[in-house]
């Protein structure tokens, strides 16, 4: 069970939420860390909340769909799904298990774990027609990456990194941010054992922080400001000194999955 932060989560909480104005366009090789510090003075209270899609520009993870090599298992599946071959050959390649396969849909458990459409491949924002971007290797190692290279630019402010992506719901309409990869965050704030106002024991609730922080952020930027990275202010408590567990925490083990298991 994650560690719970020292607050009692009590306390009346002020939030404020900014994008990061002025970020160059991310290229294989960047140190994000020292684009954000030399844009944005941050210090070791802040919680940066960062866009995959650079993330995985900057470790290289981008695809041209004209030099993937589709095979049966894809080609079937496109011809079912009305997909391009292409690309349900990549999310294969990047999937430990199909999860569902119908209406169009490919919803898959990806190596790291996640549960997502499309192993989180998408083409958005990204320049030159037959390109698609997969997710980080991996995420956590790649917000605690991010996090000594602002602590490096920075002067030593390490702040917490949460990496977040657009996911759907299997039970609602519409996508939110969540947390694929976090450094120096206590992602999760378990209150079972807690009481609620009335004194009776909480069981089940656990507050997913770091989701909540990524959905925070998504609320100042649009899908096509040109502004991935945001900070946000008044979550120090959730902020700690050692990189974390990540969000690897946030997910659900498979045997627990009900939805995975339908």
């Amino acid at each position: 069970r994650p560690a719970r932060p020292a607050s009692s989560g009590s306390e009346p909480v002020d939030l404020t939420v900014s994008s990061v104005a002025g970020i160059p366009e991310i290229r294989t090789g960047d140190a994000i860390g020292s684009v954000i510090a030399s844009r944005e003075q941050v210090s070791a209270a802040d919680v940066v909340v960062i866009s995959q899609k650079i993330v995985s520009k900057a470790e290289g993870q981008i695809r041209r769909l004209s030099e993937v090599s589709p095979g049966p298992e894809a080609c079937d599946l496109a011809e079912r799904l009305s997909k391009d071959p292409a690309v349900v050959e990549l999310i294969l390649a990047e999937s430990s298990e199909v999860l569902r396969a119908e209406r169009g849909v490919l919803i898959t458990r990806t190596h790291h774990g996640l549960v997502c459409a499309n192993a989180g491949i998408d083409s958005s924002n990204l320049a030159g027609e037959g390109t698609v971007a997969l997710l980080p290797r991996d995420p956590d190692a790649s917000a605690r990456r991010i996090r000594s290279e602002i602590g490096a630019a920075s002067g030593g402010a390490r702040p917490a990194v949460v990496i977040s992506d657009s996911f759907g719901r299997a039970w609602r309409v519409g996508q939110a941010e969540v947390a694929i990869g976090c450094a120096g965050f206590a992602v999760l704030d378990d209150w079972r054992g807690r009481t609620d106002r009335d004194g009776r024991e909480l069981a089940a609730t656990e507050i997913a922080i770091a989701d909540e922080a990524a959905a925070a952020a998504d609320l100042v930027r649009d899908k096509s400001s040109g502004t991935p990275i945001v900070i946000v202010r008044g979550l120090e408590r959730y902020v700690t000194e050692d990189d974390g567990p990540g969000a690897a925490a946030i997910q659900r083990p498979p045997g627990e999955d009900l939805f995975g298991t339908l």
